[in-house]
């Protein structure tokens, strides 16, 4: 006999207000991805950056993350919503001051106004990392662990939703041969967006800082003890791994659709903006299944499927496959799809594995190594592509060149990810068969069982 509904545990109900948090991940998801995506390649590429400098200012924003680490210590005294939003308000203000750079074509000469953009985004992401360290834990306590799943794929949604929507009007705004004044209008929605978002973060609730955090805040912080949990040394592990492979892809694969394939910057933006589309799916595809089967085997799907999506480019940089539209949007919806499921379940395996005492400084760790290596695989692979610029052999049909070697070791690092995700530490996690059997055999069982006519 099957057990009664009533002994059945429930979904903890989302607390009141949260509905302000999808607003601001909305508002502000309409302002970033021009400052740190593929709109800020763009604009550096017309002013002569070469690949290191896209490097430096892909890996800009993960690098400066470690400031997280000292800022974590002040947390508890200021407050989780206090911190975040101080943060968040000067990173509009410097979003307006990169507006007026564009406007200094006939002061500066491209030099100068590149190295002018690097000090800018410089502020804007320093301002971003202190301020973030707030941020994972204030939604850690505000969020009951038995919907974080469904909170992050909500969250998820929002963001990618406005970020396609905001690169498509990038798109159009810029068309074929940008003017500056365009680059300017785009900064200054950039700044508009950024500032409505902070009516919503002041709207969403604080909670109180543990009792626990307030009263060890003066004590040295055991760094060394923290990053040697057994459970959260493995995490560590993999971010390190992933961020290595898929840090220098977005900066990349849109310099190889500028100078390899010769889209325009128009085209470039509309072509990206189905990465944001692919995150938007994960909704469709992850939806509940993130709660019930668990972190580690949506992250190892997301690392196979990954060594798939990089042979693919692998495969256009080789010239065995031409640079069709269709083909470019279904990688780079790939990549979007990907990406939006692996950060949802990394960042809830997190959550779920870090003990509540020491929370701020396990999530400080935790964004800072992963964001360092963030940081740090744009610029590498930067210099590896530089250093083989004149690197063109045919080989039996396939052309090895300076991006074939890069899309080639990331697809190595991604494999090696792979294993490492293997070791991860997951209570009540299910395996990677049982994720394959929900999504390709009961998922679509179900569908037909509502869809088959009654008799």
């Amino acid at each position: 006999m099957s057990a009664p509904a009533a002994n059945v545990p429930e979904p903890a109900p989302f607390p009141p207000g949260l509905h302000n948090a999808y607003w601001f991940a909305t508002f502000n998801a309409l302002s970033f991805p021009i400052i740190v995506g593929t709109p800020m390649i763009l604009y550096a590429k017309t002013l002569g950056a070469s690949a290191t400098v896209l490097g430096i200012i892909a890996g800009m924003t993960a690098l400066l993350v470690i400031f997280q680490i000292p800022a974590a210590s002040h947390i508890s005294r200021v407050g989780y919503k206090r911190f975040v939003y101080a943060g968040w308000g000067m990173r509009v203000l410097f979003i307006g001051a990169l507006a007026v750079v564009p406007l200094l074509t006939g002061v500066l000469d491209a030099t100068a106004r590149l190295s002018l953009v690097l000090l800018v985004l410089f502020a804007f992401n320093l301002s971003r990392g202190i301020s973030s360290c707030a941020w994972l834990p204030w939604i850690t306590a505000l969020v009951p662990e038995s919907v974080r799943g469904k909170y992050l794929t909500r969250d998820a949604a929002c963001v990618n939703l406005a970020s396609f929507v905001v690169i498509v009007l990038a798109a159009f705004a810029l068309g074929e041969q940008p003017a500056a004044w365009q680059f300017t209008a785009l900064f200054i929605l950039s700044a508009a967006m950024g500032g409505t978002s902070l009516v919503f973060l002041k709207r969403i609730p604080d909670v109180e800082v543990p009792a626990e955090a307030r009263s060890n805040s003066s004590e040295p912080v055991p760094w060394l003890a923290i990053s040697q949990h057994p459970p959260f040394r493995k995490l560590l592990c993999v971010n390190i791994a992933w961020a290595l492979a898929v840090g220098g892809l977005g900066a990349f694969t849109t310099a190889w659709l500028k100078t390899e394939a010769g889209l325009s910057e128009g085209h470039v933006l509309l072509v990206s903006s189905t990465a944001f589309l692919g995150g938007l799916s994960s909704l469709w595809l992850l939806g509940p299944r993130l709660d019930r089967l668990g972190s580690r085997p949506v992250m190892m799907f997301c690392m196979a499927a990954w060594v798939v999506i990089v042979g693919g480019w692998l495969a256009l940089a080789g010239r065995a496959l031409q640079p069709a539209i269709p083909i470019l949007a279904a990688l780079l919806f790939l990549m979007g799809l990907a990406s939006a499921l692996i950060n949802m379940a990394n960042v809830r395996l997190a959550m779920a594995i870090i003990p509540v005492m020491g929370r701020d400084h396990f999530f400080a760790l935790f964004s800072v190594v992963g964001s360092l290596a963030m940081g740090l695989s744009p610029i590498l692979w930067g210099v590896l592509i530089d250093a083989f610029r004149g690197l063109d052999i045919e080989w039996h049909g396939f052309v090895v060149n300076r991006y074939t070697l890069f899309f080639g070791m990331t697809a190595l690092v991604f494999g090696v990810t792979f294993w490492l995700c293997q070791r991860l530490e997951e209570p009540k996690a299910a395996s990677m068969e049982a994720l394959l059997r929900d999504i390709l055999i009961e998922s679509p069982q179900r569908v037909w069982v509502r869809l088959w006519p009654k008799p």
